[in-house]
């Protein structure tokens, strides 16, 4: 499986995403820059963390004009997989593919710790190599994570079992003191409502060893791949 990790000035993750899809997972995958429009040779995208064009205007803002997006949309609505990373899930929220918006951590601080996701669905192209109820450890590194959306719309991706992840304590309970930034009902990732664009503030490519604290991470990132070959074999 081939793995196309978006490039924009400013991102930082995206050396840490192609090392965990290519060195870890041994998968191929290539950086694609912002200008790059032909993505055809990919399988699976991958919008990376960082500050895409420095953030201005707001995160994503300005990344969803690049003429790569156009391509990741068209992509998108083929049926590709999608998913989008911290800044990544910023970008997506801007370029509509994903619902609602990422706005500053309710409580104004950056935050860079690790957290625990509670696994919401295992039927995803996302999540398929996880078990239900699963708690994966990952890291956050953001000051712009609070995922907000008006009513009807939270209710619409709560209905359609939209949530993927969201943040939880150590025992899995989802609570207030277990949300690192505000975000609705401790929402962590939300996909499409086709269910192959799916967006997340926590960074699983830097949780793909135990060496630099766990690997839990990977487990996102080996849904994809072994969706792709369920589809083939």
């Amino acid at each position: 499986m081939k793995f196309g990790i978006v490039v924009f000035p400013g991102t930082w993750s995206e050396h840490d995403t192609h090392y965990a899809v290519r060195d870890v997972l041994a998968q191929d995958a290539r950086l694609v820059w912002h200008k790059e429009t032909d993505i055809s040779d990919c399988d699976a995208i991958v919008v990376p963390g960082g500050f895409s064009y420095g953030d201005y205007l707001r995160c994503g803002a300005i990344a969803r004009f690049s003429p790569v997006m156009q391509s990741v949309r068209e992509f998108a609505n083929s049926g590709g997989p999608v998913m989008g990373i911290c800044n990544g899930f910023q970008v997506l929220c801007e370029a509509r593919l994903l619902p609602g918006a990422l706005v500053r951590n309710e409580h104004l601080e950056f935050r860079c710790e690790w957290v625990n996701l509670r696994v919401e669905r295992t039927d995803t192209v996302f999540t398929s190599t996880a078990s239900q109820g699963q708690l994966l450890r990952v890291p956050i590194s953001h000051g712009e994570g609070n995922w907000q959306a008006d009513a009807d719309t939270v209710e619409q991706v709560e209905r359609n079992g939209q949530v993927l992840v969201r943040y939880a304590t150590d025992s899995g309970e989802v609570s207030p003191s277990s949300n690192p930034n505000g975000s609705i009902n401790n929402i962590a990732g939300i996909m499409n409502e086709r269910g192959n664009v799916f967006g997340l503030m926590p960074h699983p490519e830097k949780a793909c060893e135990e060496l630099i604290g766990g690997a839990d991470g990977n487990v996102l990132f080996s849904s994809i791949i072994e969706s792709a070959r369920a589809v083939t074999a």
